[in-house]
């Protein structure tokens, strides 16, 4: 976890930002065997072509994976009340990703404090592809 402290949060506070290396065609194939999706176009450039792609697509599951390591740097499993997110665009090899997020909102459920997160996954040109929000408590 990074330094960043979820007691001591403000709202419009940043979180720390993660930059990625870029995406590997390899890391595809890889999420493909971990998650068993297999489609090809994910894991096939000739396939992907044929489908009307010009190449190759991350998995949107894979990205939102990767992103939810912004949410785990300040927060522990059992601070996570809820995490979701919407796929805004695509993800190519060779694309490399910053994951950032902010302190969107401070207030109370039920009694107990909670604090949404806003994150994303933007790539170097500033494009969104994907943006959620997490719930925790601290």
């Amino acid at each position: 976890m990074s330094d960043f402290n979820l007691e001591q949060a403000s709202e419009g506070d940043l979180l720390p930002t993660i930059n990625l290396e870029a995406i590997a065609h390899m890391d595809l194939v890889r999420y493909a065997g971990a998650s068993g999706d297999f489609n090809p176009i994910h894991t096939d450039p000739k396939k992907a072509v044929e489908f009307g792609l010009d190449g190759t697509i991350a998995h949107g599951m894979y990205i939102m994976g990767l992103l939810s390591r912004v949410v785990t740097n300040v927060a522990s499993p059992t601070q996570i009340k809820s995490y979701g997110v919407k796929f805004r665009g695509m993800t190519t090899p060779g694309e490399q990703l910053v994951l950032g997020g902010k302190v969107k909102k401070i207030k109370d459920i039920e009694g107990t404090k909670a604090i949404i997160l806003s994150v994303d996954a933007k790539n170097s040109e500033g494009e969104v592809k994907v943006s959620g929000e997490a719930v925790c408590t601290p």
